[in-house]
Formats: C-alpha cells, structure tokens, sequence
C-alpha cells in the first residue's frame, strides 16, 4: 500500500485535470451512500465551545475502486495553531478489496472541493466572468480563487474576512495566479463588484445579502456543512436560480437550503438541479446574462474517489518511468 502525501497529492491534481475527471465521474455509476456524520463533545465542552464532528465518506466503483475518507473537524483547532479539518482517505481495488493508497485527507479535500465549485461555475457563471470574490480565509480560500480561474478568465480577485491579516495571508499567497489581488474591507462593495462570489466560511449567520449580488452573478457556497450553518439569506434565495452539488446531501445537511426549505422560502421541486444533472444535460445551467446562479455544495464521496483514483494514476505513472 502506498502512503501519498498532502505535496505528491497536490502535485498530481490540477485544476484543469481534475475538473474534467470530476465531470466524467458525475456522469458515470458511482455508488455513493449517503455519508455519516456524528457529532463528538470536544475538549473541554461547555458553554461557548462548539462540538466535533467525525465524517465517514464511502464511495466505490464496481470493479474498479473502493474509497472510503475519514475526516475529522474541530473547530476550536486553529486556536491551537492546528486546521480545523483533518482526515485520510483509503483507496481500495475495487475487485479484491486489497488496500491500494493511503492518502492525505485535507489536501484531497480542499482540492476536489474547489474543484466541485469550479465544475459549478463552468456550468453556472457567464463564461466572460473576470471579477472573483473569495468569502473567507481558511486553506479553501487560495484554492477556490484557483479553481475558479481554472474555468473561467479571472482577472481581478478580491479577498475579505473577518481578519484583515489573514486575509492579506491569502492575498500574498496568490501573488503568481497572474490576476490582480487585493483585500477588501467592506463585504458589501466587494460583493457588488464581483462576477462570482465564493464562499467557505464557517458562518452560521448570513453573509451575503441578495440585495448586494449583481444582475449575472453567480454565488458559490461552500462553507456550511450542518443545517445549523448558512452563509447567504433569503433574499439571495429568491432573487437567484438554485443548483446544488447532491440533492440528498444539500436538502439534509446544508443550511442554506435546508432553512429556506423548512421556512418554504425553498421548495425542493424548485432546486433547479445538482451535478449530476448538469453533466448529464438534464439541467441547463444558465438561462441568459441577466440571472443570477446559486450553487451550494456539502462535499459528496463521488468527488473523493475521482480524486483519489486520479492521484493513484499519476503516482502509477511516476513509478513506471525509468
């Protein structure tokens, strides 16, 4: 069994390549349970201190694959000087059940989420798009400015979060995208400037104001994981059309969908369609360029394995050169 590390993964998944496997892989029969999720007291639990989470995401590909990630998030870690996401993925043959990988979690998940959102965008953002607002500054930030540009012609990204310094961190670390890039202190300005706005946050009160989107905006929501979580209002539900990554996974675990559903903002039958249809064509995406496009994704297991299976390739190919 190989041990592939956070540097060989992210070597061996660009943007470009693993947009296109992911869009091959909502196309292809992939059978993906609908993942576990427990909720952990964390340490020192009390008043004022947010509980674990453990995350336990199969997916397998008759004779081809099995996968299964274990992910773990505190979010009391970055207080430590630790991500508050961690976690590994086991790839296994799919015709013996042999372990084939090991591979580091965080890495594989900030990659094939970014490019989950990407995928969205190819389908959902008017393809001129050129302005790009990222929404937070965690390991996701760099990464969704990245992935969005992999599709789309960026060429002015703005970054905004709560610290200013952390904010200036992400700045400083897309210095070489080749776009220009620079902090915002006011959300609201910055979200009428932008032609995407991508967030991953871990909000559990609105930030993005549907009245602030433009005519043509697209909103990528990444951040919320819990129905408890919800980064954009109801204003921006009514104003937009609605795309998700999985039906089942959204209506149950995002809180940007499962609260307008519950307050009937929402209907499900109005969730215009999620990946799987817009891969297939059976969802259109994008009307015309005045509408504005909403995507929330909660992460889906299929992603893991495409990911995982296209790093194990690579790192195949390495092995057979002399």
């Amino acid at each position: 069994m190989r041990v592939i590390g956070a540097a060989e993964v992210e070597a061996a998944l660009g943007y470009r390549d693993l947009v296109e496997r992911l869009r091959e892989a909502f196309r292809s029969e992939i059978a993906v349970p609908l993942r576990h999720h427990h909720t952990i007291p964390a340490l020192g639990s009390g008043p004022g201190v947010d509980p674990a989470t453990l995350l336990l995401m199969p997916a397998w590909q008759s004779g081809r694959h099995i996968g299964i990630k274990i992910v773990t998030v505190f979010p009391g870690n970055p207080a430590r000087s630790l991500p508050s996401i961690m976690g590994v993925y086991l790839l296994l043959d799919g015709g013996t059940g042999a372990p084939l990988a090991l591979l580091d979690g965080p890495a594989l998940t900030v990659r094939r989420t970014a490019a989950a959102s990407a995928l969205a965008s190819s389908y959902l953002s008017r393809p001129e798009s050129s302005r790009l607002l990222v929404v937070g500054t965690g390991a996701l930030a760099p990464e969704l400015a990245l992935a969005h540009s992999a599709v789309r012609p960026i060429a002015e990204i703005e970054i905004w979060g709560r610290s200013p310094e952390k904010a200036r961190a992400v700045a400083e670390r897309l210095k070489s995208s080749g776009a220009s890039v620079t902090v915002s202190d006011d959300l609201e300005a910055a979200v009428g400037r932008a032609d995407i706005v991508t967030c991953a946050t871990m909000a559990r009160e609105p930030l993005i104001r549907g009245g602030w989107l433009n005519e043509g905006a697209h909103l990528d929501l990444v951040g919320g994981f819990t129905p408890a979580m919800r980064e954009a209002d109801d204003d921006a539900i009514g104003r937009a059309t609605i795309f998700v990554d999985t039906r089942e996974g959204a209506t149950k675990e995002a809180g940007d969908i499962v609260q307008p559903l519950e307050s009937g903002i929402l209907t499900k039958e109005s969730i215009a369609g999620d990946l799987f249809d817009l891969a297939h064509g059976r969802a259109g995406g994008r009307k015309d360029d005045r509408e504005i496009t909403f995507f929330k994704s909660v992460g889906t297991a299929l992603e893991d394995l495409a990911a995982a299976q296209l790093v194990h390739e690579k790192d195949g190919e390495k092995g057979d050169r002399p």
